[in-house]
């Protein structure tokens, strides 16, 4: 078995928003402090619909990562780096791609939704088609057992788990497996080994789950067990083979839909974002002018909140006495609009104003920012290189 680790990336492709921020970034934070991390800069990802046009890729990555470190991702806790500087991304990405059946590609839910929405593109690429084989390289390089999702997105983990157990079911079996599962049994101390063998027959005869539970916690105890020999005893138990790559869980995470400046999901397609370090008078004018319920032509026209988009960021920045003071002020016509998205106004600075200051040391020193950057890199090649050492060796390319 393998620890708990998160690996969760994001395209570079323009300025961040809130909309990122509430849907993404918040998260993170909170689970760098839960879960050893891994955040990605996917920029071979943004590829595979941006490849004729890689202006964009290389003037958001730095713009990114600035917004990261803003919105309260920690280097010190977390490890931040851009994937394609870590070449085991590729080379993870083509083995896979050796084993992984082209009719699980094509029934990708997004694959052919993303075709028709970005029709305007020629996305008949093996790039494309082949996104998912690089989104479960990313995930399994690094053991990532856990993936950040919505539940809308659970589905979409699901080919990373197919290729994970077609890759353990091929590769998994060492010719001598059986052997050395037996000969690591009696590597473990006193009794234990003993304890082991006898969890193992109750589950496997038995169908004991508890059984099967308490032979993995029996596992993770033992301190004089080579990693190799954990992992071919965890295999053990359940009858399959060595595991070599985990098969990755849904960590599902709270849906967040940020309102955007019309009312609608803020997404830049729609133009109604607001940047997550957008200066205060361009916050300030967005806001106001913001649309209102039709209903209120006049300043004495009773409105409606529900029928107002304003409504909706009330209900993300605003506290409990400040939305009834709008319910009341605004089906009465006791306030005006000008005076409704003030609260609006005042929340939405008050977030930023963390973020400016976090992100001010980079701006101010971009050496630093390719400093933390760097580390990560090479503290992510370190676990890459641990993963395809083993991959390697499983398939037959360890010519030593």
């Amino acid at each position: 078995m393998f620890p708990d680790r998160i690996l969760s990336g994001m395209r570079p492709t323009g300025k961040l928003h809130l909309g990122h921020y509430h849907g993404v970034l918040k998260n993170w934070v909170r689970l760098q402090s839960e879960y050893p991390c891994l955040f990605m800069v996917a920029d071979l990802h943004a590829l595979t619909t941006s490849y004729d046009d890689v202006s964009v890729i290389e003037r958001s990555v730095w713009d990114m990562l600035v917004d990261w470190l803003a919105a309260g991702v920690d280097p010190e806790q977390a490890i931040i780096f851009i994937q394609s500087q870590v070449p085991e991304h590729a080379e993870l990405h083509l083995l896979l791609s050796m084993v992984t059946p082209l009719s699980w590609l094509e029934r990708v839910p997004t694959y052919k939704d993303q075709i028709e929405k970005l029709s305007h593109k020629d996305l008949g690429t093996y790039g494309f088609l082949g996104y998912p084989v690089l989104m479960t390289s990313d995930i399994l390089l690094y053991r990532g057992n856990l993936v950040p999702v919505g539940e809308d997105q659970v589905p979409h983990v699901e080919i990373t788990r197919e290729i994970a157990r077609r890759f353990n079911h091929l590769f998994g079996k060492e010719p001598n497996y059986q052997e050395l599962a037996e000969a690591a049994i009696k590597k473990m101390p006193g009794k234990t080994g003993k304890q082991y063998a006898q969890l193992r027959t109750r589950y496997q005869q038995e169908g004991d789950a508890e059984a099967l539970l308490a032979a993995r916690d029996l596992l993770a105890q033992v301190q004089n067990l080579s990693a190799a020999d954990r992992e071919r005893l965890f295999g053990y138990l359940e009858g399959g083979g060595k595991m070599i790559l985990p098969e990755s869980k849904p960590l599902l995470t709270e849906a967040s839909r940020m309102p955007g400046l019309d009312g609608a999901k803020m997404s830049k397609s729609y133009g109604n974002t607001i940047s997550l370090r957008e200066d205060s008078e361009s916050v300030t004018k967005k806001i106001r002018q913001m649309p209102t319920d039709p209903a209120r032509v006049r300043r004495t026209d009773p409105g409606n909140p529900e029928k107002c988009p304003v409504w909706k960021l009330h209900e993300v920045y605003s506290d409990q006495p400040t939305r009834d003071w709008v319910v009341q002020g605004c089906t009465s016509a006791g306030i005006g609009c000008i005076e409704c998205k003030q609260p609006v106004i005042d929340g939405v600075l008050a977030e930023q104003k963390p973020m400016f200051e976090r992100a001010q040391r980079y701006l101010e020193d971009p050496a630093l920012l390719r400093r933390i950057v760097a580390d990560g890199c090479d503290r992510a090649r370190t676990l890459a290189g641990e993963t395809m050492r083993d991959v390697r060796q499983a398939m037959g390319l360890n010519y030593k």
